[in-house]
This record gives C-alpha cells, structure tokens and sequence, in this order.
C-alpha cells in the first residue's frame, strides 16, 4: 500500500537519534522498528515477525553476504598486514619524504586516487596506511576521514572501471538504456554527467592548500588537535581491537610486507573482471603463505591474526546489515516512489536532471543506500526523461551522483562507516564534520545540472 509522507518517518527517526545519541547502530535499530509498526497497524500484522523477517531476508541476500565477506576479509588482510610490520615500516618511509601538514592530506587525496577499483579497498586501505602520518602532523582524525571518505565512492564513479561502474553498466543493459553486453561502455559515455564525483574530488586540494577556507567542525578539529594533541574528538567505537604488535619482533620489518599483499589484491581483483571478493580472498591467501614462509609469524599466530581482523570488523558490519533492514523498510512502504511523485509537478525537461538529482539525495542520504537507490530509481527515470525528451544519460548521471552524495553525507551509509573504521574516528564524529563540505559540492553540483539541463539535448 501506499503510505504518502509517513514513509519519512523511519529515516527521520534514525537520523534525530544518531545525531542526538551519537552513535549509530541503536538509531538505525529503533528506526526499524517504529518502521516495521507502522507498517503493522496498516497491514494489521505482527511487526516484529515483520521486523524478524526482514532481518532474516537481509542476512539471506547475496549481496549482504558478499558485503560479510568482503569487509571482514580486508579486515583480515589489514590485520596481518599491521602485525607484519609492514604497514608500520611505510609510514616510516612515507615521513622521510612528506615534509609538511599539506604535503601529508595530498598524500591522502592522491593515494585515495590511486586504488579506484572499490571504494571499500580505498577507504579501508588510505585511511590504514595514512594514519601515521597524518598524526605526525597533529592533523585530526576527522581531516584525513573526510579526504578518505569523498576519494571513495566519488573517484570510483567517474574512473572508466570499478565494482561501481561495472555493477551501474549492469543495471543500464537491464533497464534497456544499453544494448547486451554494452552496459559498461554506455556508462563511459555517462561519465561526464556524474557531477557529484568531479566536484567533490576535486574541491579537496583547494581546502588543503588554503584556496578555499577551512570551517566548522573540521576547523574546530584542527584547532584541537594543536593546542591539545588530541586527534579524535570522541572515543571510537569498536566492538574488537586489532592486535597491532608485532608476531615476530626479532624479525626486522620492510615495505614489501605492506607493498606485496596490495599489489596482488589489485592485481587480483582486476584479473577476476573487478571482483572484490575473489581478489582480496587471493589476497588474503597469499599474505597468509607469504608471512608464513618468510617467517613473519607462525601458523598459529597468522591464523589468530586472520580471525582479529575479521572480527575487528564486527561492528561495522552490524551498522551495514541494519541499514539494509532500514532499506527494506523503506522499499516496502514506497519511500523511492513518493520521493519522485511528489517531486514530479515541478518537472520538465530543463529542471529534470537537477530535481532528479536533488530528490534521489534525499533518498540516499535518509536512507544509507547507493546500490540499492539505482536499482530501483534508474528503472523509473529512464522512462521519465524519454517522456520529456530530456537527454536519457544526463538523467542516469544524476542518480549516479545523487547516490555517491548519499554515500558521502549519510552518517550512517558504508562508505561513512569504514571510513571510520580505518582512520579509527568516530562514526558521528566524521559523518558530522565531514556534511557540510559534501553540502558545498552538493550545491555546486546542482547548479552544474540546472546548466547541463539547458545545454545538453
């Protein structure tokens, strides 16, 4: 059944809760299920067998066990990584020659850059790797997970491949906007409308070399973290901490044990067409074998160290599964379609890319879901602009770029979430600090669509 504006209700909970408690999971928990009640009293069922199933029909899905695996395994990979010294002997390597506080966020941002094949491998990997050297500089916590954060999703949107671009160019073949087997070169062709992605990249060298003032609360971040040393405002919240000390201290640590285990994970990764999963599961398969015959630990102590990292990831997990339960919630009370209804007296084919992109943003952002927003939203928007004879890739670039803003505004969104977890920031306190600047590339980025509007036919 339809339910209109009440389906606002759920993500509106959520959001006043986690900013009020600053936390994340519990919101997310009791959005779910105010959800999961109201759907009750209007369907006159139980809403916690509702709630239950929803929550099994989450866990059952594909796409949430690739989720599992993926994140807990490059928590693995990060784990053996860390305790092989490796991680802890770039650092080292990496301040010989970063010289100074700007030179250190470039580092960041161009790291971010390089690794664009996942936006998960990125946020995980810049946000381990660059710690240490951020800190050296007294840089807040909250700086680098804002730098990490928007070189995540934005950059793996608008790069000719990644798990985004090849799962996007999927849902083009199946929504009849690219012939079979043509989806990834359609999205090619779409890539310079994905605004968002640009813009957000491309703003962070003008905050980090001064074209463009920091504010808010990274401003206060950096003012704390010089007078008082203090890089994190809050304590971080994990439900396991990773083992950091070194299996072998007799053994002296060198760059290859950080450097190797990336580059086959890369490697990997695209030998297997961009498949996350089987690259870091070779990944995390090598570096087993390697540190083991290179005597960087023994078994026992690899193995241990496998299942840390895994677990060190528990928490972050439990935030992603229950933002898909609030997805499903939404899903099921028309969230996406009242979003666009009610948007749609204000259409025609000048302003359609930039409502499209505005509305999608609401939904992404209330909701935590990029993935998820375009397999339903692009379906319905391809017919929507052909009915306006409004250009049919500017439109999709829109929802491209409304779901990466999502992905970079949610408090709660993936993204957001491992970001946190690798740069060991609190979820709150980055997604917080970091709104704002996502706000100022969301504004221009309208603005970019209000023009292509016009110009583009």
């Amino acid at each position: 059944m339809a339910y209109g504006a009440i389906a606002l209700i759920p993500p509106a909970v959520v959001i006043i809760l986690a900013i009020k408690q600053r936390t994340s999971f519990e919101p997310l928990l009791i959005g779910c299920l105010v959800g999961y009640a109201i759907i009750g009293y209007h369907e006159h069922t139980n809403f916690f067998t509702n709630f239950v199933n929803s929550f099994e029909k989450v866990m059952g899905n594909s796409d949430s066990v690739w989720v599992i695996l993926v994140c807990g395994l490059y928590g693995s990979l990060i784990g053996l990584m860390v305790r092989s010294g490796g991680t802890f002997k770039f650092g080292e390597w990496a301040l010989k020659r970063i010289k100074t506080e700007k030179g250190a966020l470039m580092g960041a941002w161009g790291m971010g850059l390089f690794i664009f094949l996942d936006d998960y491998l990125s946020a995980l990997t810049v946000g381990l790797s660059m710690r240490k050297i951020t800190d050296a500089f007294k840089i807040p916590r909250e700086k680098l997970a804002y730098i990490v954060n928007t070189t995540a999703p934005p950059w793996c949107v608008v790069v000719p491949i990644s798990t985004w671009t090849i799962f996007i160019g999927n849902i083009l073949e199946t929504s009849h906007v690219a012939p079979k087997g043509q989806g990834l070169a359609t999205y090619w062709k779409m890539i310079p409308y994905v605004a968002y992605g640009y813009v957000s990249v491309l703003i962070i060298p003008l905050f980090i070399y001064g074209v463009l003032p920091w504010f808010g609360k990274l401003k206060q971040a950096d003012i704390r973290a010089q007078e008082t040393g203090q890089l994190t405002a809050s304590e971080f919240n994990d439900t396991a901490t990773m083992d950091i000390t070194a299996m072998n201290p007799a053994k002296s640590s060198k760059i290859i044990y950080f450097l190797l285990p990336i580059i086959v994970l890369l490697a990997a990764t695209i030998f297997f067409d961009i498949d996350a999963l089987k690259g870091v599961m070779v990944a995390v398969a090598f570096t087993f074998v390697y540190y083991l015959v290179i005597k960087v630990g023994t078994f026992r102590q690899l193995s241990e160290t496998l299942f840390g990292g895994f677990n060190s990831m528990i928490y972050a997990l439990a935030i992603l599964m229950m933002s898909y339960v609030l997805k499903d919630v939404n899903d099921k009370m028309g969230l996406t379609q009242y979003v666009l209804h009610s948007a749609s007296p204000y259409l025609n084919k000048e302003f359609l890319p930039v409502i499209i992109f505005a509305s999608l943003s609401i939904i992404s952002v209330t909701t935590g879901s990029s993935w998820g927003l375009y397999a339903i939203a692009i379906p319905l928007v391809v017919p929507l602009a052909q009915h306006f004879g409004s250009n049919v890739l500017l439109n999709c670039g829109a929802v491209i770029s409304a779901g990466v803003f999502g992905a970079n505004a949610c408090l709660y969104s993936d993204a957001t979430v491992l970001t946190a977890q690798s740069t060991e920031c609190n979820n709150l306190d980055h997604g917080l600090s970091q709104l704002p600047y996502a706000l100022i590339a969301f504004s221009i980025s309208a603005l970019v669509y209000v023009l292509l509007g016009y110009v583009i036919h």
